[in-house]
């Protein structure tokens, strides 16, 4: 890990990170938990994940350029979020982190820095999260 690089830059700015992100949602597609929760078309959530990520890991500050201040536990309010499909959730990326070859120190610290996110849109218990 390059500590004077920012994550963005270290995971190869828009291009890398749209690789990666390409890569989550063929994985999010396949996860039983977390499919439910998305439109047929990805498009749009690959488009919005790239923006929120690139701003989220030091890059310029696409989201809020185009939607405003993320919001990001609101936004997910209409999902319900259990422990189980934040599990699931930073599974696909983790997964996703090594299909795209990043290595080891720099993906445990992406996990890392995205499990409070993840956590914190947690709004439902597992019992009530049945998609």
């Amino acid at each position: 890990m390059n500590s004077e690089q920012t994550i963005y830059q270290q995971l190869g700015e828009s291009a890398g990170l749209l690789r990666i992100i390409q890569t989550f949602y063929g994985k999010v597609v396949q996860e039983p938990l977390l499919a439910p929760l998305f439109p047929e078309d990805l498009n749009p959530v690959i488009e919005r994940q790239h923006q929120f990520l690139t701003q989220f890991f030091g890059g310029p500050p696409l989201y809020s350029e185009q939607h405003g201040h993320p919001m990001m536990r609101a936004r997910h309010m209409r999902f319900p979020v259990t422990n189980e499909r934040a599990d699931a959730w930073l599974g696909c990326m983790n997964a996703a982190l090594r299909d795209q070859a990043v290595e080891d120190e720099l993906r445990e610290f992406v996990i890392d820095r995205l499990k409070g996110p993840a956590y914190h849109f947690v709004n439902t218990s597992s019992s009530e999260g049945r998609a």
